[in-house]
């Protein structure tokens, strides 16, 4: 951050919000001035870094006298996701956020995601999303890089569309299957209606849906989109309106088969 003067407080106030998203911590370095190296710059982590370790962030960050700097450690995904929420926070606390409406596109994004829990990968977007390749081969043999023909479109800071092109060809979807760890025999119990259809020969097709609900509420300059929907949910799923969900009744229960333990509260 150029020219951020914070307190230890507001850096501390940080840390737990980051935390929120998953951090373990979050490490900081002031460069007071440039020009002294080391000795210009106050860091509770700057002594275990050596000099190379040290002048190697000052240079990726292009930090000068006066710039605070944040960084974290950790899984990809979660650094990413605090470190972004930081970055949006701390622009909005400063006043350094632009007030004007600049749209952009997201593409490029990652085709699959490693689970460590489960071993295996899962869909970033959803199963049904075409790889940039073509080649199925290809695919397989570097799923860890492998890129999705997803999109979104973000208006500032914010996601209001999103997106793909499908897969429509069948030896292409049965491997995707594959690599997500669902087999031949699976894919065709669950899926087995889409492998047929896409064997009579699908056109390539894609399509974007939009959410309205998050345009109105930029629009209208509020950060919740409750504030611009009709009839809003409660936190606890409940329409105020409507009072719904409405009891169900035993007859209705014994139509569906469906038998409950719950107890009226």
């Amino acid at each position: 951050m150029p020219n951020a003067t914070l307190s230890r407080k507001q850096i501390d106030d940080y840390a737990a919000f980051v935390a929120r998203y998953g951090a373990k911590g979050l490490a900081w370095m002031r460069v007071d001035d440039l020009a002294k190296g080391r000795e210009g710059i106050n860091s509770p982590i700057a002594k275990f870094l050596d000099d190379t370790a040290l002048q190697a962030i000052l240079a990726a960050t292009a930090a000068q006298s006066g710039d605070m700097i944040f960084f974290g450690a950790g899984v990809y995904k979660t650094v990413c996701d605090f470190m972004g929420a930081l970055r949006l926070k701390v622009g909005k606390d400063l006043g350094r956020v632009e007030n004007a409406w600049k749209p952009l596109w997201v593409t490029d994004f990652p085709m699959f995601e490693w689970d460590e829990e489960a071993a295996r990968y899962v869909a970033l977007h959803h199963p049904f999303t075409a790889p940039s390749v073509d080649d199925v081969a290809d695919l397989r043999a570097n799923a860890r890089l492998a890129v999705s023909r997803g999109y979104d479109m973000v208006l500032n800071g914010n996601e209001i569309g999103g997106g793909s092109i499908r897969i429509h060809r069948p030896e292409m979807q049965s491997a995707v299957f594959d690599l997500l760890g669902i087999g031949a025999e699976e894919a065709e119990a669950k899926f087995g209606f889409l492998l047929e259809a896409l064997r009579y020969g699908a056109p390539p097709h894609g399509g974007i849906a939009f959410g309205i609900d998050r345009i109105a509420a930029l629009m209208a300059g509020t950060e919740s989109i409750r504030d611009v929907i009709a009839f809003p949910k409660t936190a606890s799923a409940q329409c105020l309106l409507t009072s719904a969900p409405s009891p169900i009744s035993d007859a209705q229960l014994q139509e569906l088969h469906i038998k409950t333990d719950l107890k009226p509260v």
